[in-house]
């Protein structure tokens, strides 16, 4: 099919559930030892049985060939199928890594977000060299079951309390770079209080909003 010469093939190598909801998935192909890889990218992966049907996850990890997911199940839509029942040996469609939420030269960094942003979070933050990673500050918003392990200085908070967690924060009067991801409502309070309140200019505040209510995704 036309649409197909648009993806690589991997396959399932691993897949086992690790923390609350998120599930492991190891991708591995030919094709992803070329691809170019940013921390806090994601992959478009096809999840329908014959027509293009996306879903976008953010990568955790890569390690030459092989690209490691950990994947948020909730709901019953079709990607939380195939996360639900992705295993070994299962043939995956997907698009090479891509995106824009990436991080930036910046005095310190600060990220925010909830249990969909910890991803890219991770990868983000191990790739910071460590005097970096040691100064900057993440909030993010999650229930005790569904924390993954973050390195640097995290801040969790419950869930409806992302906002006024961050208006708390003791941050420098420099601005740093922040990067705000997650429900989109969340991601725009969070920006505004960055910008109005504490002046940080709108090029400093780096967002990406994954979902909101009543939708499906945002990509």
């Amino acid at each position: 099919m036309l649409w197909e010469r648009f993806f690589v093939r991997a396959q399932v190598v691993e897949a086992e559930t690790t923390t609350g909801r998120f599930r492991r998935l190891k991708l591995r192909g030919d094709a992803l030892r070329e691809a170019e890889w940013q921390p806090g990218q994601q992959v478009r992966v096809h999840v329908g049985d014959k027509s293009p049907l996306l879903r976008t996850y953010s990568v955790w990890s890569r390690d030459g060939d092989t690209i490691e997911l950990q994947a948020l199940l909730h709901g019953d839509g079709p990607g939380a199928r195939w996360v639900a029942a992705a295993k070994p040996g299962d043939e995956v469609l997907l698009r090479r890594p891509e995106g824009t939420f990436v991080t930036k030269p910046a005095p310190y960094h600060l990220f925010v977000g909830e249990e969909t942003a910890s991803v890219a979070f991770g990868a983000m933050l191990r790739a910071l060299p460590e005097a970096e990673r040691a100064a900057s500050r993440v909030v993010v918003e999650a229930a005790p079951a569904d924390r993954l392990a973050l390195d640097g200085n995290v801040t969790w908070v419950a869930p409806e309390g992302l906002v006024s967690a961050v208006q708390e924060l003791d941050l420098p009067q420099e601005p740093g770079q922040a990067y705000v991801a997650g429900e989109a409502r969340a991601v725009q309070a969070v920006r505004a209080h960055l910008v109005r309140d504490r002046g940080w200019p709108r090029r400093s505040v780096l967002t990406k909003p994954f979902w909101t209510p009543g939708k499906r995704g945002m990509e």
